[in-house]
């Protein structure tokens, strides 16, 4: 057995306290693997990990040949963590963890849970890897508080880079290969953000990176920490935010992985009816112990802090709010209360919004949260979670089954697109048309669309119209922007050969030109979370599936009007009463020729009459294009 130091150490008595009391929340600088240089000069690796039922722990790998109890590492104390210097051990071996738990039967090899590089897939070694990287982003970073409130506009376009663009004969395009494409094309395109899919490490691929094994591991898949980091950085030069998709509900049960780590569940619940995700069958993490607070806390802190990440969208909330959740009778273990609701997994978010509100200024925290749980984007002082953003699921779920509806039904379904008002101020809202609305059988936003391609491409820029018009952040899927006949697969690029077909560039240009648009009108994105900044005009006409709103800047001139006709018969001469009298200025109209449309139009736009209608003192006499929606904005006279 080879002798490791026990005198190097990364970890102060404070670092031990405060991962035991689930208050550490920088674990990735103490524990995992750390390349070094000793004081006298010697190089090598610092290795710890947290293990506490562990009776033997070593690291093996390529530097012993594998050999499993050569470099012994020793416990520090009883804290629970093992540790030891190992010199010659460079970046770039590969290593495991070799654990034999309370019970001699129970021998492991387990990667490094705080691995910043792993092994590519199929292959489950941790790799001992540096985070050196010289940034160049320092200017948005020091703006990007201005570019992510409430008051900002934020259009999101949600990624997954394994198959947003392949190479020639499908290859995976790396990290950096992606950059400057992805980075031009949302800057063209008019996104303010950009939303990756997991890109933490993931044994599946298919999992899209929802089930994840690397919680402070960048895939391999595309390239390495630094790849990732000219990613981000390359965006953030084109004035583009990057959020982060982060999925601390569960976690795979692959054996190299978090479950049953060191002969007991030490990540996990474990009893099954509180450990075990009856959807996935993935491990549930349990909430309620510190030292899996202070992980998941520093992974949290880990992509905001190392990777320069502007946000996390928190994947899968209500699965951690709600004991009872996917669960029948019988099949769930009650709070102390005799309640459905997770206790510890509520306490868990609030304390980690909190903190990352605190440490990271212009950091946002997004939810995907499909319940009617209160105040999910309201500070936890308030009795919130806390979130910046919520997902309005109920918006995307009415709206597409209202459009899927064919005309000749939907005034028996207008509440469908009238109802959001009601609750569309009770949260921070994001609307969201994201992966999950087109996989898995569910088809592409074109394919949902009744009627001949004419109505069917009509159809997806009205839903596109309703989703940048209503009150609320935005977030569009890849390919939905051109409007991808077929549904999503991760195992190929977009066809963009598309972008050159009028139809679907044409759709192409209608987002583009909604985008800019949203950023340049204050109506449309400083009063998205204001009631104060939406006012029905004509809610009520469900015989001619006609809705009419204003939207307001919350001081100053440039109110908008928008006007949906959800049929395919033109509404000539239609009149809408407006609170301002002047000109109304077409600013966009989706049946325009250059979007696909028929043409049918306002002439540039329209002169108010002395007419009161609508409650207003004065209106407009327009026309409404078939399956469209025009928009006017009052000039000052």
């Amino acid at each position: 057995m080879v002798t490791i130091s026990r005198n190097i150490t990364r970890l102060s008595d404070d670092d031990v306290f405060l991962l035991n009391e689930g208050s550490h929340f920088r674990l990735y600088d103490r524990l995992g693997a750390h390349p070094m240089t000793t004081p006298e000069g010697e190089t090598g690796t610092y290795f710890a990990l947290f293990a506490p039922a562990a009776k033997f722990v070593a690291v093996m790998g390529a530097f012993n040949d594998w050999h499993r109890d050569s470099h012994r590492l020793h416990p520090r104390g009883d804290s629970g963590i093992w540790e030891g210097f190992i010199p010659g051990v460079e970046q770039g071996a590969l290593y495991k963890f070799y654990l034999r738990g309370p019970r001699d039967e129970y021998q492991v090899e387990k990667a490094d849970p705080f691995a910043f590089r792993c092994q590519l897939s199929p292959e489950t070694a941790s790799v001992v890897w540096d985070l050196d990287y010289e940034w160049s982003d320092s200017e948005w970073m020091e703006s990007r508080a201005s570019r992510s409130g409430r008051h900002a506009p934020i259009s999101i376009y949600e990624v997954h880079l394994g198959s947003w663009m392949r190479g020639d004969d499908n290859t995976m395009l790396s990290y950096r290969e992606i950059a400057p494409k992805l980075a031009e094309y949302a800057s063209k395109m008019g996104f303010t953000h950009v939303e990756l899919m997991p890109v933490m490490e993931h044994p599946f691929y298919g999992s899209w990176g929802y089930q994840c094994t690397g919680y402070f591991a960048a895939t391999s898949r595309y390239g390495t920490p630094q790849d990732l980091m000219f990613l981000i950085d390359t965006l953030h030069q084109h004035g583009i935010g990057v959020i982060l998709d982060w999925a601390p509900a569960h976690f795979p049960d692959d054996a190299h992985g978090l479950g049953y780590f060191d002969g007991t569940h030490l990540y996990e619940h474990e009893d099954p009816r509180q450990g075990v995700h009856p959807e996935w069958g993935s491990r549930i993490f349990n909430y309620g112990r510190e030292e899996v607070r202070s992980f998941l806390f520093s992974s949290a802190f880990f992509w905001a802090e190392k990777y320069h990440a502007d946000g996390l969208r928190v994947d899968a909330v209500t699965s951690m709010l709600y004991l009872d959740y996917a669960r029948k009778d019988g099949e769930w273990v009650a709070n102390e209360h005799g309640g459905n609701e997770n206790l510890e997994a509520i306490s868990l978010l609030r304390r980690l919004n909190k903190e990352m509100y605190a440490h990271f200024p212009g950091f946002q925290t997004y939810a995907e949260e499909s319940t009617s749980w209160p105040m999910v984007s309201r500070p936890a002082y308030l009795g919130g979670l806390g979130f910046g953003y919520k997902w309005d699921m109920g918006w995307m779920h009415d709206t597409l089954a209202y459009l899927q509806q064919d005309p000749i039904y939907r005034k028996f379904h207008h509440n469908k697109i009238t109802f959001r008002p009601v609750y569309a101020f009770s949260e921070n809202f994001v609307l969201p048309l994201s992966h999950d609305e087109v996989v898995h059988g569910k088809g592409s936003l074109l394919g949902k669309m009744p009627g001949n391609d004419f109505e069917r491409f009509a159809n997806v820029r009205l839903l596109l119209a309703n989703q940048y018009l209503q009150p609320g952040k935005k977030l569009l899927f890849m390919g939905c922007e051109f409007a991808v006949p077929g549904e999503w697969s991760h195992e190929a690029g977009l066809p963009w050969d598309l972008q050159e077909r009028l139809p679907h560039g044409g759709v192409q240009r209608w987002v583009t030109d909604l985008n800019r648009l949203y950023r340049d009108e204050a109506a449309l994105h400083a009063s998205d979370c204001e009631s104060a900044g939406f006012e029905w005009v004509d809610c009520l006409d469900n015989e001619n599936s006609v809705v009419a709103f204003l939207r307001k800047p919350l001081d100053g001139a440039g109110a908008v009007l928008a006007a949906f006709n959800y049929t395919p018969i033109p509404r000539m001469g239609y009149r809408l009463g407006v609170p301002f009298a002047g000109y109304w200025r077409e600013t966009l109209n989706s049946d325009a020729a250059v979007y696909g449309g028929g043409g049918l139009g306002n002439l540039g736009g329209q002169w108010t009459e002395p007419a009161a209608n609508h409650h207003h003192p004065y209106s407009l006499t327009l026309t409404l294009p078939a399956l469209s929606c025009v928009i006017f904005r009052h000039e000052e006279t």
